[in-house]
């Protein structure tokens, strides 16, 4: 029909049954699921398939094979598009998971979730973010590769790939990832462009009408048009154009048809977001010569094709299995670290370094601790990299000595770095650039790659710009470091842009993020141990920019006790107690304080240090109640939403936090017009002891 045939090519017949068994197989399982996006998969099928069959290097059988190629399906919308190439190509995704596409414990959810799925490298679905996910692996494949490659020796070559749809290039976080990617010279960064020029509530035409091609030079990269999205030669050509390419990552700007082949509903939103529906599938089904029954076939030649990649990728992997043999001859103590860095693992004696502050009344900063244990960590964690959206200077997080991750040929170019050691790719410095979401995204490409530990780090006011992708990052269980500093009012005057108030209730709930709000110089060293520990999930620090004490250990409780969340910091021998002061981060001193001037009024009060609300959550009720003894009036002092500590601490019966924005003045005065003085802190003290009676 018509509709179709617009858009029609000269592939063979085989390439066509191949691309249409992609098309149907997605659109019999959005529509037995009557929940889905069939246009998508129908449109992009023929990218996918050249890009599957004739360029991605993997093992179906092998999903975890480290130097395979990563895929990333940006527009995570289509994610029938990749569980049908998963199932086709052999992965361990059965026909009868595809039938159960969006159903209660599938393993074929409404979009694809990286560990749910085999095959599925990164969670996507949220638009942008699987683009700049994309950006962190070809990172992390860039870093590893200059780090542990020798000459004769390239143990470390892959591409990623992905497919990027309108809704992707829309949103922010792609605009500053390709920037960075750009300037980073990614060369084997390839994104193919669904360029259907239709989103979810119509033509793109309403909103977005720049040029896309010259957009993406205007960042560094190097890009082609496809005219004709059908036309698997020409898709394949320009793939292998994009790979020869070793200095600029790659946009292929395909020009597909959404919903292609329906004859009502190609070319339409329609098509975007909802099923076919029974009849519209079956005029399909005629209009592309496909049988009508049974609903998921797949013809045997197709099938065939489709599976010479569980024996090609066997033998990739074969090979690089013999080459990686020969490179450990050769390099024994590389390949050693290299493995190590593979498999997640830390080397004994990581920690080593890590010091032990003295007690000090005057104190530092925790950020300004923060970067001398992250110093003392990198010497013996060589896959910690990471930096700052350009904070370096303020947030205490360049890695001394350790060289900028850059490409060699900018700096050759005579532009200057920041920090010691060079300019390259075995760089473990990243300047994100003022990109605070898309630094997040990268981090969980990392991650998601593997062979990395990476840190990010800006003012904890802008975490809040990252919030997406740390939500991802805990979806997904990656290890990801953010530290955040800069944590409370006493910012002082900057005012009220830049003091977070709800940040970190906001923060805490995040499922399976730890948050931790050290309170001094060794609890800050114990939360770096906990979060370089923390394989399977993110860990935030919010730390002060002003100075704190450093606490005098030999009479308090030890900073190890920050590993289960609360502890004793004072007063755990007392008989009889009045009173339970619990504080986090830098308030932690003023509990100390009101809690000496307390006293002397013959009151018997506990101070318990609360770093982290979800690590102590995690402890058994007998050490909770222990700390938290049942009965016991608690005052919880923090500076910020009071909402939290009530939700998390059941039987606080008050809170000295703010419950309103900061102010622009200094920060000892914007501390104390909020009530953060001893004076306050007793009196309302005062009125929970006599309440009690």
């Amino acid at each position: 029909m018509a509709v179709a045939s617009s858009a029609k090519s000269s592939n063979t017949s085989l390439d066509e049954r191949c691309i249409n068994t992609i098309r149907f197989l997605s659109i019999d399982a959005i529509q037995k699921a009557n929940s889905g996006h069939p246009g998508l998969p129908m449109g992009a099928a023929s990218m996918a398939y050249a890009l599957w069959t004739r360029h991605l290097r993997h093992n179906p059988a092998n999903p975890n094979w480290f130097d395979r190629d990563r895929f990333v399906l940006s527009a995570g919308h289509g994610s029938m598009l990749l569980y049908s190439m998963l199932h086709l190509t052999g992965y361990d995704l059965t026909l009868d998971d595809i039938k159960a596409f969006r159903q209660w414990r599938s393993r074929t959810p409404g979009h694809p979730e990286r560990g749910h799925t085999p095959g599925v490298e990164t969670t996507t679905g949220p638009l942008g973010q699987g683009f700049a996910n994309g950006v962190g692996m070809a990172m992390a494949e860039a870093h590893l590769a200059a780090t542990y490659n020798r000459d004769g020796f390239e143990v470390i070559r892959h591409f990623t790939y992905g497919i990027v749809s309108d809704g992707d290039l829309m949103e922010g976080i792609a605009a500053e990832a390709a920037s960075l990617a750009g300037h980073l010279k990614l060369g084997r960064l390839i994104y193919l462009y669904d360029d259907n020029q239709i989103s979810l509530a119509g033509g793109v035409d309403l909103t977005f009408t720049e040029d896309r091609g010259k957009r993406f030079e205007s960042y560094g990269w190097h890009v082609q048009h496809v005219e004709n999205g059908n036309d698997v030669e020409a898709i394949d050509r320009a793939i292998a154009a994009a790979r020869d390419e070793t200095e600029r990552p790659s946009m292929i700007l395909v020009r597909t048809h959404i919903g292609y082949g329906s004859p009502n509903k190609q070319d339409s939103f329609e098509s975007h977001g909802s099923p076919l529906g029974v009849d519209e599938v079956k005029r399909t089904k005629e209009n592309l010569d496909w049988p009508l029954d049974p609903p998921f076939w797949i013809p045997d030649d197709a099938l065939s094709h489709f599976r010479r990649a569980i024996e090609n990728g066997k033998r990739a992997e074969s090979d690089w299995n013999r080459q990686f043999a020969a490179y450990e001859s050769a390099h024994p103590e590389s390949a050693k670290a290299l493995r190590r860095a593979m498999a997640g693992e830390l080397s004994s004696g990581w920690d080593r370094d890590i010091p032990c502050f003295p007690a000090d009344a005057k104190g530092m900063a925790t950020r300004v601790a923060s970067g001398k244990i992250l110093n003392a960590i990198a010497g013996r964690v060589p896959t910690l990299l990471g930096g700052s959206a350009d904070l370096n200077p303020s947030t205490h997080t360049a890695i001394a000595g350790a060289g900028d991750f850059q490409s060699a040929a900018t700096e050759s170019a005579g532009v200057q770095g920041a920090v010691g050691g060079g300019w390259s790719y075995t760089g473990r410095n990243i300047a994100f650039g003022v990109r605070e979401h898309a630094m997040g995204g990268i981090a969980n490409g990392m991650a998601a790659h593997g062979g990395a530990i990476p840190y990010t780090s800006t003012f904890l006011i802008f975490s809040d710009y990252m919030r997406p992708s740390i939500r991802l990052a805990s979806l997904m269980r990656l290890q990801n470091i953010y530290v955040f500093t800069h944590d409370g009012i006493s910012v002082g005057e900057d005012g009220p842009t830049h003091q977070p108030i709800e940040q970190l209730a906001s923060l805490r709930t995040i499922p399976g993020l730890v948050v931790i709000r050290p309170c001094d110089a060794n609890e800050t060293a114990v939360a770096w141990r906990v979060a370089i520990a923390s394989h399977s999930r993110p860990v935030a620090l919010a730390l002060t920019r002003q100075n704190v004490p450093t606490l005098d250990r030999s009479t308090l409780g030890s900073a190890d006790g920050l590993q289960n969340g609360a502890y004793i910091l004072k007063g755990a021998g007392d008989e009889r107690l009045d009173l339970v002061l619990m504080a986090s981060g830098s308030e932690v001193h003023l509990a100390m304080a009101a809690c000496d001037e307390l006293a002397k009024g013959g009151a018997k009060v506990r101070v318990v240090s609360v770093p982290s609300v979800e690590l102590f959550r995690e402890q058994p009720a007998a050490y909770r109640n222990e700390v938290l003894p049942d009965g016991v009036p608690q005052l919880a002092i923090e500076a910020g939403v009071t909402l939290g500590w009530r939700s998390y601490f059941e039987s606080s019966d008050n809170v000295v936090g703010v419950d309103q924005f900061g102010a622009s003045a200094p920060g000892d005065v914007v501390m104390r017009e909020y009530g953060f003085t001893v004076e306050n802190v007793c009196r309302r003290a005062e009125t929970l002891l006599n309440r009690r009676g």
